[in-house]
């Protein structure tokens, strides 16, 4: 068993402040007659486009179904515990249990010389209760949230909603390196279901997983894999040791 270091207290920024806007009350009623064109003009000159940002145009295209997990490749994990949490990862990774305040808004790209997992995990409706106001359109819990995060695309957009998707989605998926060469999919895991976004790299592999448990509660688990070592089995199984104590 691994303890590793302290929780990092990150100097995290206001709320979305562009995507409340556009969602908020009385943001959305000061936007929701702009033009779609307008709209996508706006997010570009802000966030960046589709030839800047690929993701912004991709979308989950595939499913995974995760039927069993390899226990052997278990057994070769260490244990890292924090309070509150315990999960396994490969003995040489560095892993840092995020620590957030008030509001999701953190785009996580760092420089680590070192395989490194980040994780976060929130409470049952988080999103529905950061973003109240997305109830009015017709988001019922986190999993559908999410589902319009990954599926946002900036070339559809039609609204203000779509609008505030579409800036969620570029600040909630972090550095995955090349984009172009990203993969977006669905998954179920038994009782847990969600998204993963990874790119397969010579010599650096990235891995972003959402997750929705059965109780409705939250991960976020990031991996920049250093040497490549990991694959999405690999992935899916460290993920299946998360703990909540």
């Amino acid at each position: 068993m691994r303890r590793n270091k302290k929780k990092k207290r990150l100097p995290y920024l206001p709320v979305i402040l562009i995507a409340g806007i556009l969602i908020g009350t009385a943001g959305y009623s000061a936007v929701r007659f702009s033009s779609p064109s307008m709209l996508k003009a706006y997010i570009a000159a802000g966030t960046g486009s589709c030839q800047t940002s690929p993701i912004f145009c991709m979308a989950p295209d595939r499913e995974i179904t995760i039927a069993h997990i390899d226990k052997e490749y278990l057994a070769e994990l260490a244990l890292f515990r924090f309070k509150g949490l315990e999960i396994c990862m490969p003995k040489d990774f560095t892993v840092v249990h995020e620590r957030e305040h008030k509001v999701f808004y953190k785009k996580w790209k760092r420089k680590t010389k070192s395989s490194t997992a980040f994780i976060l995990i929130q409470s049952p409706d988080y999103f529905i209760n950061l973003f109240p106001q997305v109830g009015e359109r017709g988001i019922k819990n986190d999993y559908e949230f999410l589902e319009r995060t990954m599926s946002a695309n900036l070339n559809a957009i039609k609204n203000a909603t779509d609008a505030f998707f579409v800036i969620v989605k570029g600040i909630f998926i972090p550095d995955i390196g090349n984009q172009k060469t990203a993969i977006m999919a669905r998954f179920a895991m038994g009782k847990w279901k969600g998204f993963i976004n990874y790119n397969l790299t010579p010599g650096l592999n990235y891995f972003d997983c959402s997750i929705i448990t059965e109780q409705g509660r939250f991960y976020k688990v990031y991996i920049k894999d250093m040497g490549a070592k990991l694959n999405t089995d690999k992935v899916f199984s460290i993920i299946s040791t998360i703990k909540i104590k």
